[in-house]
């Protein structure tokens, strides 16, 4: 039996996903916010916590990775992969033209930007702290649309008004599970890395990329992020395929290690199947 904690109420995507981790006997921990999910892993009142980290429409979610890499000494342990299915629910017997504002998280107002802006368009949109906040706000309040899994609504009592309201039919969520170590090699593993450089120059970004070329590693992602230093100051969150153990990989971190400020690893994991 394992504690997980995960962004709440129920009947989000973070709990669907808390569900599928392949852990027989799960207790839910819900959380307000990601930063609340790290926080109950670190202070051990849950065993994993569970949090996306990717989205194919809106990309990358920035509590996340600055959670990983700025603020928390968690690893990755594994990542899931959710087919994402957005309804536009409201109170019981709400039509769409009754809506006169629309309550979303922002990753999900993202995700059904141009379905909202052709089907509502003048409402103003305001951010809820989860797709299930939101349910919860349309179900008991008139005029207000919330945007989420179905399952929520009918958790929360309110009425689906439109199915399917996501901007792409092939949305889908990355999460991540987040706990202590790192986990044996696989075979088929997949490594997060924050790289920080010593210095600004021409052509750093080659020399990190070169590493990886001579190791033959494939990056699967890579992305710059403010350090939070100074304005113009970045680092580079970056995804590989591979892991630690690996010996070519493990080389390449050597070298960098040896040119670089900082390598920390965020955690090498299974790759989602």
């Amino acid at each position: 039996m394992s504690t997980i904690a995960y962004l709440g109420p129920a009947g989000t995507f973070s709990e669907v996903a808390a569900y599928s981790a392949g852990i027989e006997e799960v207790v839910p921990v819900p959380c307000v916010t990601i930063a609340e999910v790290f926080e109950a892993v670190e202070r051990g009142k849950a065993d994993l916590g569970v949090v996306p980290i990717e989205n194919s429409i809106e990309g990358s979610v920035a509590a996340t990775l600055d959670a990983l890499v700025f603020e928390s000494s968690l690893e990755i342990q594994r990542e899931l992969v959710l087919d994402i299915r957005f309804a536009l629910v409201g109170a019981p017997g709400a039509t769409l033209a009754d809506i006169t504002e629309v309550a979303a998280h922002p990753q999900a107002s993202g995700q059904c930007r141009r379905w909202l802006e052709r089907n509502l368009p003048g409402r103003p949109v305001t951010a809820a702290n989860s797709n299930a906040e939101s349910v919860r706000l349309a179900a008991s309040t008139p005029g207000v649309a919330g945007l989420g899994p179905a399952l929520a609504a009918d958790i929360y009592g309110a009425e689906v008004i439109e199915h399917d309201v996501q901007d792409y039919a092939g949305n889908q969520t990355r999460f991540v599970v987040i706990g202590r170590g790192i986990q044996p090699r696989t075979g088929s593993d997949k490594t997060s890395l924050a790289l920080f450089m010593k210095q600004d120059k021409p052509g750093a970004l080659l020399m990190i990329l070169s590493e990886f070329a001579y190791g033959d590693i494939n990056l699967t992602k890579i992305q710059s992020r403010p350090t939070k230093r100074q304005l113009g100051d970045y680092m580079f969150f970056v995804d590989l395929e591979g892991h630690v153990d690996d010996s070519h990989v493990r080389l390449a971190l050597d070298c960098l290690r040896l040119k670089l400020r900082e390598v920390k690893v965020l955690g090498s994991y299974p790759v989602a199947r």
